[in-house]
């Protein structure tokens, strides 16, 4: 068993890691997992976001969740989020996307307008 001290080390290394403030440097990718993201298949397009920055080793990409986004007949939406850029919004995504728009977009800078709202509207 560990002691008191070995855990709260190992508490502030975690939470230095994960850094789950939204105010911080980097990338952030937002999916929407209110219910009607979730039954239109959000949770394994965030699943794969996940994974696809962690097979990548991207340490300065969040991905994270929030409730609706507000258009359901999109959904399931993702929205990226990069320092000095304004606020990209994916629609009907799917975990073969994801791929796609982090290569493109997020390593690379270029917005995957085929998969944006603007490209749905």
């Amino acid at each position: 068993m560990k002691s008191i001290q070995d855990l709260e080390a190992i508490r502030q290394k975690t939470l230095s890691e994960i850094n789950l403030r939204n105010d911080r440097a980097g990338t952030r990718v937002v999916v929407g997992m209110g219910t009607c993201g979730i039954s239109a298949g959000a949770r394994p397009v965030m699943m794969e976001f996940v994974e696809e920055v962690n097979r990548r080793n991207l340490k300065d990409v969040m991905v994270t969740q929030t409730g609706c986004i507000g258009v359901c007949r999109l959904e399931p939406m993702v929205e990226v989020y990069m320092p000095g850029q304004e606020k990209v919004t994916y629609v009907l995504m799917t975990p073969e996307k994801v791929a796609k728009i982090v290569t493109d977009h997020i390593i690379n800078g270029k917005v995957v307008t085929e998969y944006t709202i603007g490209a749905a509207e």
